[in-house]
């Protein structure tokens, strides 16, 4: 048994919410919370002072990409404030390369650069010997240079494919940047690393997860990532907690055996199916009930309708997996909601539980919608590093409606049940970056102003931080045994130098571990 004590242990739970002790047992749980007279109760344990340090229920990112993330801590890193700042990275890493070796990148945003879309001239240039293909932050545009799309076949007479487009000159000749569905046009000729590599690096991004405050994730990449989440699990490499979710490509296959959520081991288990709705603001492909402002034709890329989605979810429910849903436009998310008004019905119908279905992003709304995520008991699946990262986007494609953009508080208030995450890469999976977000609606230099963007929105930080341990928790079917330090819950926890409830609003981002703790072992120390 491991006693840590002389701590402020903030637990989430109610009932017990400020502590100065917990017992850890020999199976990584809690058997005792407390203050010093724990010490008198249980003299054999190994005592641990915490120095008076800050303790938290370890945080969980609901909503990130695994692999892309840990394999894309390899790419090029093209985040940058200027395309030519982006286009020198291209150009330092082709120096360093090889005629015909891929040039791999991830990061640009075309609305940090003025809001055109690049093109593959601007890599042709750097890079004539070199394929190149960099994906947008929002992971839903690729921008190729020619060698790139010659090797992909892609060229003036390939069609556009259902829900993507090849964004073409005036000429008829595709100009370099893919769309939605076309981004796998290219994608399925890149190089693909093995099962053993992906595992390798996932296992080396636990760590830096480890040392932001992570303790957990819930994922939404593929069979790959799951193949390697399985060999680290078996080899006992995997300390972090993993619900994996199944895209709704798979779920023929998963109702075959009759996969079921919650399968799985201490460490990595199944969540539920993935489907995807539209596609994003940034592309501008997130589907619309009117037109982005200025572009009078355009109303996005939606995938499917509320029917449609209700076929994927009949056949989920039946052997007990839940929707998690990609929607991101108003009009994405009114027709899911549909859809799983739909499936209530025939949940109650058929006997079936009412299972956790999620949506993932939620981030317009449209007003008559607001209150059905709570009425139908859909989680909001949100990521509050969007909102001050996509703002100046939001206003200027949205205009008005985006009063209604990354809601979280009026979801909150309306009851629905919040899970954050950060849907790495697209955003720094650090969750105190998120919790800043979320709290004041401001960038971390301070903009738009003081009072933050749409401050009606903000959220305080116990709603913030329970949208990161017990929500999630709640999303995943684990509320009995995570996203609190309670008696019987596992011991996963962080140990903070600085007290966040002591914390200017405007400093939360700066937050770091000095220690973090899975099932009762310590992972990361400083």
């Amino acid at each position: 048994m491991k006693l840590l004590h002389n701590a402020r242990i903030y637990t989430l739970d109610p009932s017990h919410p400020v502590v100065s002790a917990l017992l850890v047992d020999s199976h990584g749980q809690i058997a005792a919370i407390g203050g010093e007279e724990l010490r008198q109760e249980f003299p054999f344990a190994r005592r641990e002072d915490l120095g008076g340090r800050i303790v938290l229920p370890g945080l969980t990112d609901a909503h990130i990409h695994l692999m892309q993330y840990a394999w894309g801590l390899q790419k090029v890193d093209v985040e940058t404030p200027t395309q030519r700042e982006a286009l020198q990275r291209v150009a330092a890493r082709v120096r360093q390369s090889t005629p015909g070796e891929w040039i791999l990148g991830h990061g640009w945003q075309q609305n940090d650069w003025g809001g055109e879309f690049p093109n593959a001239a601007e890599l042709d240039a750097i890079a004539p010997e070199n394929p190149v293909y960099l994906t947008a932050k929002s992971l839903h545009a690729g921008w190729a240079n020619t060698l790139a799309l010659r090797l992909a076949g892609i060229g003036p007479e390939t069609p556009d494919p259902l829900n993507g487009k090849i964004v073409r000159n005036q000429h008829g000749q595709p100009n370099g940047i893919l769309l939605e569905s076309a981004m796998t046009l290219l994608e399925k000729h890149l190089p693909q690393p093995t099962v053993s590599q992906i595992a390798q690096a996932i296992e080396s991004a636990q760590t830096i997860l480890f040392q932001m405050g992570l303790t957990g994730v819930h994922d939404f990449d593929g069979r790959l990532c799951f193949m390697a989440l399985q060999q680290l699990d078996t080899e006992e490499r995997l300390n972090l907690r993993v619900t994996k979710n199944i895209p709704v490509e798979l779920l023929n296959y998963a109702h075959g055996v009759g996969l079921r959520a919650g399968f799985g081991s201490d460490h990595l288990r199944i969540g539920m199916v993935k489907v995807f709705m539209d596609g994003a603001l940034g592309p501008r492909t997130a589907a619309m009930f009117t037109p982005y402002l200025n572009e009078p034709e355009n109303r996005g890329i939606l995938n499917m309708d509320g029917e449609e989605l209700f076929e994927h979810g009949r056949k989920a429910a039946e052997v007990g997996l839940g929707l998690t849903v990609h929607a991101i436009g108003d009009r994405a998310v009114h027709e899911t909601l549909n859809g799983i008004e739909h499936l209530r019905r025939y949940e109650r119908e058929n006997g079936l539980p009412a299972l956790r279905h999620r949506i993932e992003h939620v981030q317009i709304i449209h007003p008559n919608d607001t209150g059905r995520l709570a009425q139908l008991g859909v989680i909001a699946s949100m990521q509050p590093i969007h909102a001050t990262s996509d703002m100046l986007a939001a206003d200027r494609y949205w205009g008005e409606r985006a009063r209604l953009s990354y809601a979280w508080k009026t979801q909150s208030d309306a009851g629905a049940v919040l899970a954050f995450g950060s849907d790495a890469p697209v955003e720094s999976p650090n969750p105190f970056w998120g919790v800043h977000a979320a709290v004041t609606r401001q960038r971390i230099d301070g903009t738009p102003g003081p009072d933050g963007w749409y401050p009606e929105q903000r959220l305080t930080l116990h709603q913030a931080l329970a949208a990161y341990t017990t929500g999630a928790a709640y999303a995943a079917g684990l509320e009995h045994r995570r996203g609190k330090l309670s008696v019987g819950f596992d011991a996963d926890l962080i140990v903070l130098e600085r007290d966040p409830f002591d914390c200017p609003a405007e400093e939360l981002h700066t937050l770091k571990p000095t220690a973090t703790m899975t099932a009762g072992t310590w992972v990361w120390q400083a």
